[in-house]
């Protein structure tokens, strides 16, 4: 298992773009373009060059969505790829929003300097957006990122599992081996995690709804105590909500959670907190 690592803010006076977001004439942006080690190495030493073939004919392909790049090359396992992140003078810029659009591989043709699908266009089977940037000087790159192992959730799942031993030892001992059983036939791993329900005194709370957001980083400068994205907002892939609150202090465990086989499911779980209900919408 491994994740891909990304500063979602570009340098300092670079606009950021969003996936949705048209690019505008004459602006600079971060891209991404996904390749292998080598390639990355030959790139980093001689530049980029053209693709002759593709949807939007020659050019370089870049996309401003991370985990877009980071699919690329599709035939290599995921521990072979990099993504490079660069640096685009986009130039004069062309929308292609359909297939057989009269410009698609003439755009350059037409003075224009890069072609972009805009997401969900029906261009891109995936649905993202995709850009593509006839001159390779255009393009400078600002790093290469690898993927990373996620041994960092791993361990903070084993500290998790020591914590419940040490202050819930008789969850540990009811948590029998039939139980494992039960898991290990349905997941070998899922046994290794648990849920913690906390209460959380949120403070002051600002939505985040965008990649790209003035405050996405910086919310707790401005006095926020907790940053909250809504769910199917595009901030999280799986479109779920999520927050992220800044003192640890305001948080405090009401109960930990150890998966079980039951009729319901295999997360037995008290998700009632007190007499009120939280919803993620």
């Amino acid at each position: 298992m491994s994740s891909w690592a990304e500063s979602d803010f570009p340098p300092p006076g670079q606009p950021a773009l969003g996936s949705y977001t048209e690019p505008r004439s004459g602006q600079v942006y971060t891209m991404y373009h996904g390749t292998t080690r080598e390639a990355a190495a030959s790139i980093r030493r001689t530049g980029f060059k053209q693709s002759y073939r593709g949807m939007l004919g020659r050019g370089v392909y870049l996309s401003r969505d991370l985990q877009k790049a980071s699919r690329y090359p599709l035939d290599l396992p995921e521990n072979q790829r990099v993504v490079l992140k660069v640096s685009v003078y986009v130039g004069r810029v062309k929308k292609i929003d359909y297939q057989g659009h009269p410009m698609q591989k003439t755009w350059h043709d037409h003075g224009y300097d890069t072609a972009w699908c805009p997401p969900d266009c029906g261009m891109v089977k995936s649905g993202l957006e995709e850009d593509c940037v006839w001159d390779p000087d255009r393009i400078h790159i600002i790093e290469v990122i690898y993927p990373k192992s996620n041994l960092t959730f791993w361990m903070f799942a084993i500290v998790i599992m020591a914590v419940v031993i040490l202050l819930f030892p008789e969850l540990a001992r009811t948590w029998n081996q039939r139980h494992l059983r039960c898991l290990n036939t349905i997941s070998p791993t899922l046994h290794h995690l648990v849920k913690v329900i906390v209460k959380v005194n949120v403070g002051r709370v600002i939505t985040i709804r965008k990649q790209g957001h003035p405050k996405q980083k910086t919310w707790h400068e401005h006095s926020y105590d907790t940053a909250w994205c809504p769910p199917g907002c595009g901030m999280v892939p799986s479109g779920l909500e999520e927050d992220c609150v800044w003192d640890p202090k305001m948080i405090e465990i009401i109960e930990v959670i150890l998966p079980r086989c039951d009729n319901d499911g295999i997360w037995a779980a008290a998700d009632w907190v007190g007499s009120s209900w939280l919803g993620s919408n």
